[in-house]
C-alpha cells in the first residue's frame, strides 16, 4: 500500500508533468455509496499543496442517499459532528479529461483529521477485500459491461422505439456514441466493442477488463463519463435499472478470474478438467452462489432494480449456475480453459462497482477459503429450474440477508454494513410515504 509521503511525492511529479501539458484544473474525485462521482475542482497551482495535507469536503458525503439526503444513523455525520474529512488522491488514478477544456482527475480517498480512512467508502470496501484476496495468492481480473438508454433531456423519452439490437444504422444513431469510443481510450478506458442494445435506444459499450482496484476504477470512470459525453451533446445517459415498464432493463454484468500472483496466470484453469476449470475456481463460483442472496443488495440495490428482475429476459430470478446460460445468475464463460471466467449477471445498471465487485469477490473468497462444493448446474434455461432458491423479492428482505450474513459482514466490514443499511432504509422509508401516480389513478375517482 502507497504511504502518504509517497503518494505525494508520486502525486508531485504528476502534476509537473500536467502543466507541462497545459493542464490548468484538477478533479480531486469522491466515489460516493451510488457510485456517482463527487468532486472539487482545484486550479493545479493549489493541488499540489492539498494533494499533500488533504483537500477537505464534508465528512458524510460518501453516506449522502440517492437525494442527497443527510441521513441519520450512517456514522458520519451527528456522529462526528458533520466534521469534514480529508480527500487524498491515488496517484494511479491520473488522467487528463478529453471532454473537458484543460482538465485532469484524481479519484481520491476519504480519511478523517486523525489520519483514520472512511472505511465505510466504497473504494475502501473495495480494497478490504481485495487485500485479503492476495494474502491468499490471487489477484482479481475485473471488467464490467454496462447497458444505458440515452434520452431526450427534456421529454427523457427514448430517440427511437422498437427492438434493434446489433443494428447498424441504429449503432451509431447519435455523434455520442463515436465520442464515447474514442475519448474514452484518450481516457484511459480500453473500448473493445460497442452496439445498440435490445431497447431502442439502449446502448452496450465494453471495455477491456483491468486487474485489482484498477477494475471497479475504469467501470466508474466509464460510467460517470458516458454521463458527462452525452450531456455535452444536448442528451441524457441513464444507467437506471428500468427506466421503462414496457422496455428492456440495463444491466451491469460483471466478468470476474482469479489470477495468480505468483506466476500472472489463470488460477481457475485446469485443461484436465472437463469444464477447464480448478478447484479454486469451482471453489469461488460455489462462494458466489452461496452467499449469492445475503450480497443481492449490492448487486440490486434499489426498489427499481428488481423491476427489471423477470424471466425471459436475461434477467436472472433464481440462485444458479450454468456454462453459456444467459438465464443463470452466474454464467461460466471463456473458450479455452485459460480463459475460463464467470460472468455474474445479478448485478443492475443502478449497481456501485466498487460495492458489486467487492460482494462478488468476497463471497468467492469465502469460496475458497471454506473449500466450498459446487452443485450441479442448473437446467437449461436456469430461470426454469424450480429447484433452485429464488433470489431475494424485496430490498429491505435483502438488507436483512446482508446483515444476518456474518462472514460477508466481516469481509465488508461492519462499519460499512451499517452506514450502507442505515442510508438505504431511508430511501425505503421516503417511498413508503410517497404517493404514486398509480394511487391516484386506482383510488382518486373512484372513492
Amino acid at each position: 500500500m502507497v504511504t502518504t509521503e509517497d503518494r505525494s511525492q508520486t502525486v508531485e511529479q504528476v502534476l509537473a508533468h500536467w502543466r507541462e501539458q497545459g493542464i490548468r484544473k484538477v478533479r480531486f474525485e469522491l466515489p460516493d455509496m451510488h457510485g456517482t462521482s463527487r468532486s472539487k475542482i482545484v486550479p493545479i497551482e493549489h493541488a499540489e499543496r492539498y494533494a499533500r495535507t488533504g483537500l477537505n469536503m464534508y465528512g458524510g458525503t460518501v453516506v449522502l442517499d440517492s437525494r442527497s439526503d443527510v441521513v441519520s444513523g450512517t456514522l458520519y455525520n451527528e456522529e462526528v459532528a458533520y466534521a469534514d474529512q480529508l480527500l487524498r488522491p491515488d496517484p494511479s488514478t491520473a488522467a487528463v479529461v478529453p471532454w473537458a477544456e484543460a482538465t485532469a482527475r484524481l479519484i481520491c480517498d476519504g480519511f478523517w483529521a486523525d489520519g483514520r480512512p472512511q472505511m465505510a467508502a466504497p473504494r475502501q470496501v473495495f480494497r478490504r477485500v481485495l487485500e485479503r484476496t492476495r494474502d491468499l495468492g490471487y489477484e482479481p481480473l475485473v471488467g464490467v459491461e454496462y447497458e444505458f438508454y440515452l434520452l431526450d433531456p427534456e421529454t427523457h423519452r427514448p430517440l427511437f422505439t422498437g427492438y434493434h439490437i446489433f443494428n447498424t444504422v441504429r449503432n451509431t444513431w447519435v455523434p455520442v456514441i463515436e465520442r464515447i469510443i474514442s475519448e474514452m481510450r484518450d481516457f484511459g478506458i480500453d473500448i473493445i466493442t460497442a452496439n445498440c442494445e435490445y431497447a431502442g435506444s439502449q446502448w452496450e459499450i465494453n471495455f477491456r477488463p483491468a486487474t485489482g482496484m484498477a477494475g471497479p476504477d475504469q467501470a466508474f470512470s466509464f460510467k460517470n463519463g458516458v454521463k458527462e459525453l452525452a450531456r455535452h451533446e444536448g442528451l441524457l445517459a441513464t444507467f437506471m435499472t428500468k427506466p421503462f415498464p414496457d422496455s428492456a432493463g440495463c444491466g451491469a454484468h460483471t466478468h470476474m478470474s482469479l489470477l495468480s500472483r505468483d506466476t500472472g496466470e489463470s488460477a481457475m484453469a485446469d485443461g484436465n478438467d472437463p469444464m477447464g476449470f480448478s478447484t479454486v475456481g469451482r471453489q469461488f463460483l460455489a462462494g458466489q452462489l452461496r452467499h449469492a442472496r445475503s450480497i443481492y443488495a449490492l448487486l440490486a440495490p434499489t426498489v427499481n432494480c428488481l423491476k427489471r428482475r423477470r424471466r425471459h429476459t436475461f434477467s436472472p430470478t433464481n440462485v444458479s449456475w450454468g456454462p453459456e446460460d444467459r438465464s443463470a445468475l452466474i454464467r461460466v464463460k471463456g473458450g479455452s480453459p485459460e480463459d475460463r471466467h464467470l460472468e455474474n449477471r445479478g448485478p443492475s445498471g443502478l449497481s456501485n462497482p466498487y460495492l458489486a465487485t467487492a460482494a462478488l469477490l468476497a463471497a468467492g473468497i469465502l469460496g475458497i477459503t471454506d473449500q466450498a462444493e459446487l452443485g450441479p448446474a442448473a437446467r437449461p434455461p436456469a430461470e426454469e429450474d424450480e429447484s433452485k432458491e429464488p433470489l431475494p423479492s424485496a430490498l429491505e428482505e435483502s438488507l436483512r440477508l446482508l446483515e444476518s450474513d456474518d462472514k460477508i459482514v466481516e469481509l465488508l466490514g461492519a462499519e460499512f454494513i451499517e452506514a450502507y443499511t442505515a442510508m438505504r432504509r431511508h430511501e425505503l422509508a421516503r417511498l413508503a410515504d410517497h404517493v404514486t401516480d398509480w394511487e391516484l389513478q386506482e383510488y382518486l375517482e373512484l372513492y
